[in-house]
């Protein structure tokens, strides 16, 4: 009822205001803070909010923020970095994917499970690393536009993860009936993204000029709203991530006049809702199926997020990137994606994961995403320590040298 809804909004806010300058008085991030305050009001404290609800509406959040990373990138841009969207996402993915599967097969996952299981946990949160990246303006820098190029691949492979999990169903599947709906998919996918392209190019700008010429604000940002949750909307409808529809939408505005005015009127319901988006996933942290298996959850978010650092870091150190760069990127991109919370229950739902299995897989990736910021932190805190504590080079001695100086 409104009270509810009254007592819950209150709960969030004194939630925030008290978590976000603790976490930055030890010098954390807000995403650690938002997590915990998450954990405080959830199921295992107060129980304000159910989180699946609050997930589900806050998620916009992630979704307005791919919208301005689209508005501040131009097309021309995003083509010069298709070699890091498809040579290291792919090979992040994939990689990482791989690795995770084996390890998961050999501790007992069936074939189809482990592969779920690989590729759902080699995501990476893109919420946690753009909001990680941006705290620190590091999302214009080399090792960030890396970090967003592999990113945007992994939001890219999200349908064919999809597709593939009722192919990996166990029972008899007709092939060519799971092929066909595939390839339907694969259509559908197409034309929502011709959609979302022919409707930029030639409708949004005559609409926003129109709107802007009878000078009612309120109607632009309504405008916007509309912009983006269409694009964002149509992509869900067939089964594409929601984050790429409003990606899309954002790019195709990024030369628009209205540029400037569109970020200004989005940004203020961005920042709530990821704020929002984050308690939810620390409400979801379900403790009574974390504490009776503390110790192999916490050994298994432990050992993904560093084989997803040590993927990363190697991946940058071949592209010829810095120490620093690979460090730091490693930090961004460990903690699991947003996807695993779909993939798992979808998995739970065709039989290939059982119910522990699934829920013991949730609760590692909700502790990956806590896991992560605090490393991002602890590795921001000691790079200036290593170069500071790297010997200066010793001066030329030149007690031996002979000749006479002319100057």
């Amino acid at each position: 009822d409104d009270h509810t809804l009254f007592i819950s909004a209150l709960a969030f806010l004194v939630a925030a205001v008290v978590a976000v300058p603790v976490a930055r008085r030890l010098g954390l991030s807000p995403v650690v803070g938002y997590l915990a305050a998450g954990i405080a009001i959830g199921p295992a404290g107060f129980n304000v909010a159910d989180p699946t609800t609050v997930i589900a509406v806050a998620e916009l959040g992630v979704v307005l923020l791919l919208f301005l990373i689209g508005l501040e990138l131009q097309p021309s841009r995003l083509l010069s970095m298709g070699r890091y969207i498809f040579g290291l996402g792919t090979a992040q993915l994939l990689i990482t994917g791989m690795v995770i599967a084996l390890v998961a097969w050999l501790l007992g996952f069936g074939v189809a499970g482990a592969i779920i299981t690989g590729m759902a946990l080699a995501m990476s949160a893109t919420s946690i690393a753009l909001q990680l990246l941006g705290e620190h303006n590091d999302l214009s820098s080399g090792y960030g536009q890396r970090a967003f190029s592999i990113l945007l691949f992994q939001d890219i492979a999200i349908v064919p993860l999809l597709a593939l999990v009722p192919l990996l169903a166990p029972g008899e599947s007709d092939l060519g009936t799971d092929a066909t709906a595939t390839l339907l998919k694969a259509a559908a996918a197409l034309a929502a993204v011709s959609v979302i392209v022919v409707s930029g190019r030639f409708l949004l700008n005559p609409l926003f000029r129109l709107l802007a010429r009878s000078g009612a604000r309120e109607a632009m940002t309504a405008a916007a709203l509309l912009v983006v949750l269409g694009a964002a909307g149509l992509m869900a409808t067939v089964g594409l991530s929601m984050a790429l529809g409003a990606f899309l939408a954002g790019l195709l505005l990024s030369e628009s006049t209205f540029r400037h005015e569109l970020e200004a009127n989005i940004d203020a319901f961005r920042g709530l809702l990821l704020a929002v988006f984050f308690m939810g996933v620390g409400m979801s942290l379900d403790l009574t199926v974390l504490l009776p298996h503390i110790l192999p959850v916490v050994l298994a978010a432990l050992m993904i997020t560093a084989i997803k650092f040590l993927v990363v870091f190697l991946l940058y150190r071949t592209d010829h990137r810095t120490d620093a760069d690979a460090l730091r990127a490693g930090a961004v991109l460990m903690p699991a994606g947003e996807f695993a919370f779909v993939l798992f229950p979808l998995a739970l739902a065709n039989g290939i994961l059982n119910r522990e299995q699934a829920e013991l897989l949730t609760a590692t990736a909700a502790l990956t995403m806590m896991i992560g910021p605090l490393v991002f932190a602890g590795i921001g805190r000691l790079l200036p320590r290593l170069r500071h504590a790297e010997p200066e080079p010793e001066p030329d001695d030149f007690t031996d040298a002979n000749g006479r100086v002319l100057v």
